[in-house]
């Protein structure tokens, strides 16, 4: 077990698919955890279905508890295994082991914990005595529906067709999003408040 002099801060950061959270996790200096990786795998019998595909914008798609049971373990241990899931295949492949290091002087361990189902972990953690943070990131609709086109298609995510109807129907739904992930927690925030929001958690 790590001996760690302070409670780890954790930011659950929310946002539309392609809002640029895995950047910010991933600029922020902390230890980042993706939230993608506790999806279902795609022979799971109770996946949820829209338009005569898998809905894996729903949060049924995911594993809420395994992924809170993680950030439990991480926080508490310094330590956890998480799995590893490939999107372009909808299984898992294998595990990684995330660690949080020692802070330096002045500051505590900080963990971003980033994906599209993280408001659905603000009061679930909460209620486990975690001291969370929830932010949903805003970026424009459009901008974000071009980037996360460019990134699905770069990365062979789905079927072209797919990522099309996909981030149109995405866009359309932003706003209730955002207004559904507030009122579980998260405070909706710019790139550039996000950055100074996860460097206050990490002064002492």
């Amino acid at each position: 077990m790590l001996r760690m002099p302070a409670r780890p801060a954790l930011l659950l950061l929310a946002g539309p698919s392609g809002s640029g959270k895995s950047r910010l996790a991933r600029l922020s200096g902390c230890v980042s955890l993706r939230l993608d990786d506790f999806y279902r795998e795609l022979d799971d019998p109770g996946l949820p279905h829209w338009g005569g595909i898998v809905d894996w914008d729903h949060p049924g798609s995911w594993d809420g508890e395994a992924a809170a049971t993680a950030l439990r373990t991480l926080l508490d241990t310094g330590v956890a295994t998480v799995p590893l899931y490939d999107i372009s295949l909808s299984r898992r492949t294998g595990t990684h082991e995330v660690r949080l290091p020692e802070a330096p002087p002045g500051q505590r361990p900080c963990l971003v914990a980033e994906g599209i189902f993280a408001p659905e972990l603000v009061q679930r953690c909460r209620e486990l005595g975690i001291d969370t943070t929830g932010v949903w990131l805003t970026r424009g609709r459009l901008l974000v529906f071009l980037l996360r086109l460019r990134r699905d298609l770069r990365d062979h995510r789905k079927p072209p067709l797919i990522l099309i109807r996909r981030g149109w129907a995405l866009l359309l739904k932003e706003p209730s999003q955002r207004r559904a992930a507030e009122a579980k927690g998260c405070e909706a925030l710019t790139m550039g408040q996000a950055a100074s929001r996860i460097e206050s958690l990490r002064r002492l």
